[in-house]
């Protein structure tokens, strides 16, 4: 990937994020129009009154759900996690950098947490300032030097300004909506087929239809949020280097981050935030499939165009 100049790279990315972030719900109500389509085909009339009849209590529910996963996510986010706030006190060089940063580019200075743990990484969150925080490990805390955890803290802080942690943890919503319908979906239909009577063909193609759709909705709703989280990491690595007029140093710290970025955290959704997940580097089939399905691009890419600026 070659570096095409921050401010259309920043528009490039924004528009093709806008337009992902749109198609989780119409991915949704694609998927349950089909569904209906389906079930009553050929009967056309019969699919689209059933589908405009759920449709309020599919709505409903989608806006439910997302309201208190927006609501609370934070909290649950800092439980997946095991972070606690740090302070000033605790770290005056942490603090000091970060806020040095945030008055360079007149941003307010977001919450500060920690991770007891020895791996290199970091990650933002947060849909607002008032749950805008940067999370560290004490990992990367001790064996970065001033230049290189500068470089961390301002790609960081870019995701904060460039939005890129509001448009992916809405996305994460939306694919936490789905996954969980699938899993229902599964269940019902094992529980289902286990009971059911001779004269219940139309529950088990209903079952079978629906549990089909879902599985492709949501296939298809995690690779756009895993596309959405690569290209931002690209741009949070540009944006850093415009915050501290230093690409080498950011370059440095992925180095020193990659292969040493395990952490033990048991949601992947949260995996996804952090600046490294473990991308693969083996160039066959198999690595190439991975990669597909990879939250973040290979850090030698990100490195390589690092050293272009």
């Amino acid at each position: 990937m070659k570096y095409i100049g921050l401010q259309r790279q920043i528009n490039r990315n924004n528009f093709r994020s806008t337009l992902v972030l749109l198609a989780f719900p119409a991915v949704i109500l694609l998927g349950v129009y089909i569904f209906f389509y389906f079930l009553y085909y050929p009967y056309y009339p019969v699919a689209n009154w059933y589908f405009i009849y759920y449709l309020p209590w599919i709505l409903g529910g989608v806006t439910l759900w997302f309201l208190i996963a927006y609501k609370f996510h934070s909290l649950l986010i800092r439980l997946s996690t095991k972070s606690k706030t740090l302070d000033r006190t605790e770290n005056m060089r942490v603090y000091n950098l970060t806020e040095n940063l945030c008055i360079s580019v007149g941003m307010k200075m977001p919450k500060l947490h920690v991770i007891q743990s020895d791996a290199l990484n970091a990650f933002a969150s947060g849909l607002n300032e008032k749950t805008y925080s940067v999370t560290l490990t004490t990992g990367i805390i001790e064996h970065l030097d001033d230049r290189e955890l500068e470089a961390v803290i301002a790609h960081e802080l870019s995701h904060i300004r460039n939005k890129d942690v509001r448009l992916l943890i809405i996305s994460i919503i939306f694919v936490g909506i789905l996954g969980f319908l699938v899993q229902m979906l599964f269940r019902t239909m094992i529980y289902s087929s286990a009971g059911r009577k001779r004269d219940s063909k139309i529950d088990g193609r209903a079952m079978l239809i629906a549990l089909a759709i879902g599985l492709v909705v949501y296939l298809l709703t995690v690779m756009f949020k895993f596309a959405l989280s690569r290209k931002r990491e690209y741009l949070a690595d540009a944006s850093a280097v415009e915050m501290t007029k230093n690409p080498m140093a950011m370059a440095a710290a992925l180095r020193k981050i990659s292969g040493n970025d395990d952490l033990d955290v048991k949601s992947g959704d949260v995996k996804q935030m952090f600046i490294s997940n473990g991308t693969s580097k083996k160039k066959n089939f198999l690595g190439g499939l991975k990669g597909l399905f990879s939250t973040h691009p290979p850090i030698d890419k990100r490195i390589a165009i690092l050293e272009q600026m």
